[in-house]
């Protein structure tokens, strides 16, 4: 029996234009109804799907649970409340930072434990996050130093090819130790830097252990880069069916619909209800 599922948010739960449909936010209400938890696991900020939470009635409710910042950040969904913070050391983030603003073509995100900053913005990455509720502040100069009494959760690069992505990464890899990073790819757009040992999938078992669940009775859901680890770390590993084709690999099981088609209904629908 499955008691938990953590659910990659963009490109799986949401619908391109960012919206939940109501067939996904049906399922989810029967399936917390059960008494199964559902656990969104974003590499966005809690504070950027709260209305989506709202939708799914799990919004301010004890007892119910979100993962931001892929894997940086556990909280109760009541009053936000952390209750695993797992944020970069400084100086790391500092360099990952000032690696990115030296790139002219890139937006370089700042994720905070609450606010996004960012630093040079592009018209496209803006409306992206725009259509997904996601608000930010805009770094005028990169100065980092107004960040060192902040925990940062993660450091990303917008950039409009993988190729660009994958060279941010050499970049980034030969001012810091790579196996003191993880580095993941998302939405066609991006490359992400947490810590090492941070992923969607340790933040996954973090939490299954403190409600005292094994990772073998979680489903987790995705279609991209950064939502391999939690299929690799749970029992039933799933793929929408716009999955890429790694994620479709690792998969048990991949949706006839996709995320336009309320594949997590499918889902839950098939493995809960």
């Amino acid at each position: 029996m499955y008691k938990m599922i953590v659910c990659d948010l963009d490109e799986t739960l949401m619908n391109d234009d960012g919206s939940l449909s109501e067939k996904n936010a049906a399922a989810i209400q029967a399936a917390t109804a059960k008494g199964v938890y559902f656990v969104p696991n974003s590499g966005r900020s809690y504070t950027s799907f709260q209305n989506d939470l709202e939708k799914m009635q799990l919004r301010d409710k004890a007892g119910q649970y979100s993962i931001s910042y892929n894997g940086g950040l556990i909280i109760e969904n009541a009053g936000n409340r952390p209750i695993a913070v797992n944020a970069m050391p400084y100086e790391m983030a500092k360099t990952v930072f000032e690696t990115g603003a030296a790139e002219p073509q890139a937006a370089t995100h700042i994720y905070t434990q609450d606010v996004l900053y960012i630093y040079h913005p592009t018209p496209d990455d803006s409306a992206y996050l725009t259509n997904r509720g996601v608000s930010f502040k805009v770094l005028d100069e990169p100065n980092f130093e107004q960040f060192k009494e902040m925990a940062i959760m993660k450091v990303i690069m917008a950039l409009p090819t993988m190729a660009a992505r994958k060279q941010m990464r050499r970049a980034v890899e030969a001012k810091v130790d790579p196996t003191a990073l993880t580095v993941t790819y998302s939405s066609d757009r991006y490359v992400e830097f947490n810590r090492a040992g941070v992923n969607k999938g340790t933040a996954s078992v973090q939490l299954g252990k403190l409600l005292g669940i094994t990772p073998d009775e979680i489903i987790a859901a995705g279609d991209n880069g950064n939502d391999l680890s939690m299929l690799h770390a749970v029992g039933l590993p799933v793929s929408v069916a716009n999955g890429i084709d790694s994620v479709k690999s690792v998969a048990k099981y991949v949706t006839t619909a996709d995320n336009n088609h309320n594949a997590i209904a499918e889902i839950i629908n098939k493995f809960i209800l």
